[in-house]
């Protein structure tokens, strides 16, 4: 599956790592829904590096379509609110 995070570039992740990223998302989605802006910062930084980590970054030269797409880290909590859905930002 290849995530793609706004601003910054592609990884690509096995299904059963974006899985488990579930946990990190709905850590998000409920600073989102509490309006907890620390939290959310938090969340969403622990969530996107979880992905670089996890993740084999996909060569800037190379076209694929994105599976995924998450906000940019520098990300606003309205920004993240107006892309959830109701599964969060990812799906699962």
């Amino acid at each position: 599956m290849i995530i793609r995070i706004m601003a910054e570039g592609q990884w690509e992740l096995a299904d059963d790592q974006v899985d488990g990223l579930n946990a990190l998302d709905s850590a998000v989605e409920k600073a989102v829904e509490g309006g907890e802006e620390a939290v959310f910062r938090t969340a969403l930084d622990d969530l996107l590096a979880s992905v670089r980590a996890q993740g084999t970054e996909v060569p800037v030269d190379t076209l694929v379509d994105s599976d995924l797409i998450l906000p940019p880290s520098d990300a606003t909590i309205d920004d993240v609110r107006a892309l959830l859905s109701d599964e969060g930002l990812i799906p699962g």
